[in-house]
């Protein structure tokens, strides 16, 4: 790399930070759109926009902390947004994802039904991050979800399980330490790569018919690991690596869910593909 180019780079990341905290994702914007805000049960999706949005959290999140920036941003383009809780734990409180994954599954099943019901929408559409943009699909494929879902869009989905850096595999040399984690985090232990879950979830195809799938990735993911192994194939499906769109971004994990406009607007992109503008860099202004 050009030494000009060394120079630019961490001052074209401190750039489009500064943008992301200062673009209007906040309340003051949202209250001016069509709903108050999310989790609105009174909203009615619009011509624009007929689809409700459900937005599912990961593993350790909650309802509200993971979408502080991403449901206002929807909801001031003028989507009916919802978010669940999911995979709680008996005394655990805050933190879910924790549960069963297939059990979670069911409790997504119940809540879109409730959003349909409310809205009148005959399908939704799906955001999640990580554990989040996997558990759906155990929901698509086997509790008749794909009747009811237009499309699933995966921010560090880890559709295919994870090594976290390869942590999974030092598993079998600490006796025990794998029942542990089964027995007392049970989603935690379905989401390493090779688990149970992962094998049926994942036989015979990653894919069912009728649903738009879309992955948005980041090389710099610590916890996905390897990162495309969040990468879905079969008809329908488009995968992305972030730093395609903006090479500049650095967003890992976490921030690709919380705090990244460019991987928001890539979302919007996958729900409304007739009106899609060009993700870049640029797009954290939008």
């Amino acid at each position: 790399m050009l030494p000009w180019r060394r120079l630019l780079r961490p001052l074209a990341v401190l750039a489009l930070t500064a943008a992301a905290l200062v673009a209007p994702t906040g309340t003051a914007q949202a209250a001016s759109a069509p709903s108050s805000g999310w989790n609105n049960w009174s909203c009615k999706p619009s011509a624009a926009h007929p689809r409700p949005v459900v937005l599912v959290h990961g593993t350790f999140g909650n309802s509200w902390d993971n979408w502080l920036g991403l449901a206002p941003y929807l909801v001031h383009r003028g989507y009916c947004v919802y978010s669940l809780d999911y995979g709680q734990l008996p005394g655990v409180p805050f933190f879910n994802g924790l549960g069963p994954i297939d059990k979670s599954a069911e409790q997504l099943d119940v809540f879109v039904d409730r959003v349909l019901a409310a809205t009148g929408a005959a399908k939704t559409d799906i955001i999640g991050h990580s554990q989040g943009g996997m558990m759906p699909r155990y929901y698509l494929k086997f509790l008749g979800g794909a009747e009811k879902v237009n499309a699933l869009v995966g921010l560090a989905p880890d559709n295919h399980g994870t090594t976290l850096l390869g942590f999974t595999k030092l598993l079998p040399y600490f006796p025990g330490a794998a029942d542990l984690i089964s027995s007392a985090t049970p989603g935690l232990a379905d989401q390493i790569a090779g688990s149970a879950f992962l094998q049926k979830l994942n036989e015979g195809g990653d894919t069912v018919p009728g649903v738009k799938y879309t992955v948005i990735a980041t090389k710099y993911d610590e916890v996905v690991t390897p990162y495309r192994s969040g990468f879905l194939e079969g008809p329908n499906v488009r995968n992305v690596v972030l730093q395609d769109l903006c090479f500049l971004d650095l967003s890992e994990h976490v921030a690709i869910g919380l705090t990244d406009r460019i991987a928001w607007h890539e979302a919007v992109n996958a729900l409304d593909p007739a009106n899609a503008e060009r993700t870049t860099c640029a797009s954290v202004f939008d």
